[in-house]
């Protein structure tokens, strides 16, 4: 359901209350849809299996992937 933002700010109690018996609810500013309030518990489970990047990058497969730095100092440039 989209909840206008004035609707919103003067039923809050409802809004909230829908979110978290109903799911995700939406709320719009000039007919765009602009946020979304959702319980904790389904925040929870969104953020749940989520990884940080430094994990992210760790689990990344390095077959194929060559990690030499190059000892070359480049080119030389006349100034």
């Amino acid at each position: 359901m989209a909840w206008q933002l004035q609707e919103a700010k003067a039923k809050f109690s409802e809004l909230v209350q829908k979110a978290i018996d109903e799911g995700p609810q939406t709320v719009t500013r000039r007919g765009k849809e602009v946020v979304v309030l959702l319980s904790t518990e389904e925040y929870q489970r969104l953020l749940k299996g989520q990884i940080d990047f430094k994990e992210f990058l760790t689990l990344a497969p390095l077959e194929g992937v060559d990690l030499e730095r190059s000892r070359d100092f480049g080119r030389d440039i006349d100034l």
